[in-house]
């Protein structure tokens, strides 16, 4: 990977670590506002979604690292809608982990045939965000549906 490759993944990386460390901030903050009769298996649900956030932001950090350059300081947007139903909040995570997969892809389409070592890192992340994206999806829909919540 030549020099100037190596700095539009930088990018591309740092992007992906505000972008998780938004996450971790949201799913915390999410974790607080859920009341109700099944808090306690939601809550938990959003605490793992932030620490694995955490563990996601620390692996494009160390990658930021490994090719020479400074992880980012930023944060990705945040943005307090004060709507904390349930519903509403998976749908703001929806749109997060949509966030966050196009940052992945990005990093695939810049590291195709230049590293393998950024491919399949972004290959298995891609993997793991489409997966959680379908979990959300699925949290979404009402009992019995089968068809996506979000196609």
């Amino acid at each position: 990977m030549n020099e100037a490759d190596k700095k539009v993944a930088i990018e591309a990386l740092n992007y992906i670590l505000e972008t998780e460390l938004a996450g971790v901030v949201r799913y915390t903050h999410y974790s607080l506002m859920v009341y109700g009769y099944n808090r306690i298996p939601i809550v938990s649900w959003l605490k793992g979604n932030a620490e694995e956030g955490l563990a996601h932001a620390h692996r494009a950090g160390e990658l930021v690292t490994l090719l020479g350059g400074h992880p980012s300081l930023k944060i990705g947007s945040l943005l307090e809608t004060e709507k904390h139903d349930v519903g509403d909040i998976l749908r703001e995570s929806l749109e997060h982990e949509n966030n966050a997969l196009a940052g992945y892809y990005k990093l695939l389409k810049i590291a195709e045939g230049k590293s393998i070592l950024l491919e399949e890192y972004a290959r298995e992340m891609i993997v793991n965000e489409e997966l959680h994206l379908d979990e959300v999806d699925k949290m979404l829909r009402k009992s019995g549906d089968t068809k996506p919540f979000y196609q």
